[in-house]
C-alpha cells in the first residue's frame, strides 16, 4: 500500500518476440531482461502485488524466481503479435478479481524498459496521487532534426530539399516529446471503464533519453548492456526543471 492506496505492477513478458529471439529473458550482464524491471518494482516499495504476465511456463519459473507473482498464464490468443495491451490488461484484471484481488491502482511495466528504475516508479505515484489525476504517462525529448532528412536518387546520390539548405540550426530547432513506453500508470476503475490510459486527465512523467532506452533489438540491447555495466558517470545527475535527480 502506498500513501493509503493499493497498487498493482503488472508486467507484460509473452515469449515468441519476433525481433530479438526471447528477449525478455535475454541474459542482459548476467541477468534476464525482466529481473531489472523486477527489481525495480520491488525497489520502489509502494507496490501490493508485483505480476508478470506471460504466455510461458519457462517465464513464469524465472519471473518467480526473481520475486514476481504468476498466478495464472496467459492464453494463446493474448500472447500473438495482434494481441493488444489492452486487452491483455483487461484479462489480467478480470482474472484477479475472480481471484478475490482488486486494486486502486496498477502500473503496467514494460520489461525491454531496463534503465527505467525504483525512482522513476515512485515519482510517477506521487504524481499521480498529489494531481488527482486518471492517468501518468512517461515521456521522454525527440529532436525533429527534419533539416536533416534527405532522399536518394536512383544512382545513390543524395537530394537536399531547398528549405533544408538554409543550414537551420540545431539549437533553433523545436524539441517536443514522445511516449517513452517505460511507465503507464492509471486507476483501476478509470481503466476498466475507459480500457485505455488516455481518455481523462493525463499528467506526464519527463525521463530523459537514456533512462528511456526500449529495447527491439540486438543494437538497443548491446547500448542498454553498456549503460548499466560502465553507466557510472550518470547514475546520478541533475535534469531540468520538468524532472529530479535520476538514480542509474
Amino acid at each position: 500500500m502506498f500513501q493509503n492506496k493499493t497498487f498493482l505492477a503488472l508486467i507484460p513478458a509473452r515469449s515468441g518476440s519476433k525481433g530479438l529471439k526471447d528477449k525478455n529473458i535475454k541474459e542482459l550482464n548476467e541477468k534476464p531482461l525482466m529481473s531489472y524491471t523486477i527489481e525495480a518494482c520491488k525497489n520502489s516499495g509502494i507496490f501490493d502485488k508485483i505480476m508478470v504476465s506471460t504466455d510461458s511456463n519457462q517465464y513464469k519459473m524465472i519471473a518467480e524466481t526473481w520475486g514476481a507473482d504468476v498466478p495464472f498464464l496467459r492464453p494463446a490468443s493474448l500472447s500473438c503479435d495482434e494481441a493488444k495491451s489492452a486487452d491483455v490488461i483487461l484479462h489480467t484484471l478480470n482474472e484477479l478479481k475472480s481471484q478475490g484481488e482488486t486494486y486502486d491502482y496498477f502500473m503496467l511495466l514494460q520489461p525491454t524498459s531496463p534503465l527505467r528504475n525504483e525512482l522513476h516508479i515512485k515519482e510517477s505515484a506521487e504524481l499521480l496521487l498529489s494531481r488527482h489525476g486518471d492517468s501518468v504517462v512517461s515521456i521522454c525529448p525527440i529532436d525533429s532534426h527534419r533539416q536533416l532528412t534527405v532522399s536518394f536518387t536512383r544512382s545513390g546520390s543524395i537530394t537536399v530539399p531547398f528549405p533544408h539548405k538554409a543550414q537551420v540550426r540545431r539549437q533553433e530547432e523545436h524539441t517536443g516529446y514522445r511516449i517513452n513506453g517505460a511507465i503507464y500508470l492509471t486507476s483501476t476503475n478509470f481503466f476498466l471503464k475507459q480500457g485505455n490510459f488516455y481518455d481523462g486527465t493525463v499528467f506526464p512523467y519527463y525521463m530523459d533519453s537514456i533512462h528511456s532506452i526500449d529495447i527491439d533489438d540486438s543494437s538497443q540491447f548491446r547500448i542498454a548492456e553498456l549503460l548499466l555495466r560502465y553507466g557510472g558517470a550518470w547514475a546520478y545527475e541533475t535534469r531540468d526543471d520538468k524532472t529530479s535527480a535520476l538514480k542509474g
